[in-house]
């Protein structure tokens, strides 16, 4: 059998060879479940590709700098200089002044912190930080929305997770009061939903209960701050969280990942880091782009802007027709229509008129809160945000939006806060 082109997938696909039970059981779950019962055959990634003209608002490059010719001129250069150099461990490029160094110390004075260490990824990063750092037996207070490289952190330490909900201080309070200290991980920007963290009153429970606070800036570097410092530094919390974490993937638009800490702290995870030992570094050509493109959040802090103002713009507008985007602090903004099949549904709607968000579902997100993500970013138009608000406009009965549970949140959250606010007048 030939390999679908469509989103069509069959409930099975044959093979050649018949693979072992310790495979196949596994694989078989895959199909029959996951392909069969939950998504119908129609594999919820397959959708349509974009056509020209198409509003894609689906990147990560939330400063529009991927086609920057500073950026790529400063690539190519040192392409040419040095090619791929060594393409080696990290933990074998430790001369003072090679160019990773050189970046490390700019990141590092950026983000106001002692030190930093570039990583293959982001999720390397966060991953290599905690097995690093934790262990079995100790606990590792982290956000039930946490990006999923933070929990597989601690699962590669062995260590125990103690989850808390979403942004909910006094329920992280209560952990700690029950378990002790330990490890607090939490995004700063959140990837599904554009919340924000409310990391001043974490900062003051981790010195409370004697904990290492650790913030995933990945969404937030280059978007946020001075000079797109993040919003660690844009909140004054630079002496107070011990670890930051960071994927190059995102504002940076490259790949790549780092960890800004303390001297004595990068010293350590450079040579306990599992994912940065056993694996290839960086290439001296991407951090020529790295460089470039923290000169761009210096030098064009319009792009900043520009994206802060669109983000308002478009949720203001998705607010007003009735969709529930009350989380989206910044770029980033849900559409959550509730299972796989009615989110499969609105990502048809909005892809057949042209509109392309990113679909997430299981392990992403809970089963009955699969969500369109729509990522803004500073590039696009007006007019495409208002063609966007038309397509909402146009499809929200279509896709049943009236009935979705993220709808009836938002007619109970706005019912509370108008009694609040009746109170107070």
């Amino acid at each position: 059998m030939t390999r679908p082109t469509s989103s069509q997938v069959p409930v099975q696909l044959a093979q050649k060879t018949r693979d072992p039970d310790a495979v196949s059981s596994k694989v078989d779950d895959y199909y029959r479940y996951r392909v069969g019962e939950l998504w119908a055959a129609k594999h919820p990634l397959k959708g349509r590709t974009p056509r020209p003209g198409a509003i894609r608002l689906r990147t990560n490059d939330y400063l529009g700098i991927a086609q920057h010719p500073h950026i790529i001129e400063s690539e190519v250069a040192a392409l040419r200089a040095g090619g791929h150099g060594e393409s080696v461990s990290r933990v074998w490029l430790h001369h003072v002044d090679d160019p990773i160094s050189r970046f490390e110390e700019r990141v590092a004075s950026l983000c106001g912190a002692e030190s930093a260490l570039l990583c293959p990824s982001g999720y390397a990063a966060n991953v290599g930080l905690i097995q690093s750092l934790s262990g079995p037996g100790k606990h590792v207070f982290i956000d039930q929305k946490a990006h999923i490289s933070l929990w597989e952190g601690i699962k590669s330490a062995g260590a125990n997770p103690v989850p808390f909900r979403h942004n909910d201080v006094e329920h992280l309070k209560r952990q700690l009061q029950a378990f002790g200290s330990g490890l607090i991980a939490v995004d700063a920007l959140y990837s599904t939903d554009g919340n924000i963290a409310p990391l001043v009153q974490f900062a003051d429970l981790a010195e409370r209960y004697g904990c290492a606070l650790i913030v995933d800036e990945t969404h937030s570097f280059g978007t946020q701050g001075a000079a797109g410092a993040g919003l660690v530094q844009d909140m004054g919390l630079t002496e107070r969280v011990h670890f930051r974490t960071m994927g190059l993937s995102k504002a940076v638009a490259s790949r790549g990942g780092a960890i800004v800490c303390s001297t004595r702290n990068s010293e350590f995870l450079r040579y306990e880091s599992l994912p940065s030992i056993f694996s290839t570094s960086v290439l001296p050509h991407e951090v020529a782009g790295y460089n470039a493109a923290l000169d761009v959040f210096r030098d064009e802090t319009w792009r900043q802007t520009k994206l802060a103002s669109n983000h308002a713009y478009l949720r203001a507008g998705l607010d007003a027709i009735g969709y529930n985007v009350n989380a989206s602090k910044a770029q980033i903004i849900a559409l959550e229509a509730g299972d796989i099949r009615q989110t499969v549904l609105l990502r048809d709607a909005l892809e057949s008129r042209g509109v392309f968000g990113a679909i997430f579902f299981p392990p992403a997100t809970p089963e009955k809160r699969c969500l369109i993500r729509l990522t803004v970013n500073c590039i696009v138009s007006r007019e495409e945000l208002d063609r966007v608000l038309s397509v909402c406009q146009e499809i929200k009965d279509e896709v049943g939006m009236a009935d979705w549970r993220s709808t009836r949140r938002k007619r109970r959250e706005n019912g509370y806060l108008n009694r609040n606010q009746r109170v107070a007048a």
